[in-house]
């Protein structure tokens, strides 16, 4: 199966889905001018994910910035994910942020907390 490919603009982030190798990836930043235009084809993608047969599936998320509505899709993102774990496979999100990024760390962790899916927090140098 293909991968999932979104590659970053101005105002979207750069989105990887392997199906071979179980790991999803969204880095950059999001403030589309449309979030359903958007995201719509990434949670089909991840459903598409629950369809392998694999049973480990790694989530990197690598946020610089999101505006409100992108938030509202990331957390549905994070539900999609959630429920791949429903089918029996086991999840390991991490949630990347800037050493110095505290609103991306108390995000996460809201993320965390509302979905009830335990995260790792990785503090990562600012370039």
């Amino acid at each position: 199966m293909r991968p999932f490919v979104r590659e970053a603009k101005n105002n979207t982030p750069f989105v990887h889905i392997n199906y071979e190798q179980g790991h999803i990836e969204m880095k950059g930043v999001s403030h589309p001018e449309n979030v359903f235009t958007f995201y719509n084809p990434i949670y089909e993608a991840i459903r598409e994910m629950g369809r392998t047969p694999l049973q480990e599936i790694k989530v990197d998320f690598s946020l610089e910035y999101f505006n409100t509505s992108s938030a509202r899709c990331i957390f549905m993102i994070l539900k999609e994910i959630k429920n791949l774990g429903h089918g029996g496979k086991q999840l390991t999100v991490n949630w990347h942020y800037e050493e110095d990024d505290d609103d991306m760390l108390e995000t996460g962790e809201d993320f965390q907390e509302l979905i009830e899916l335990p995260f790792n927090f990785i503090e990562i140098e600012e370039a």
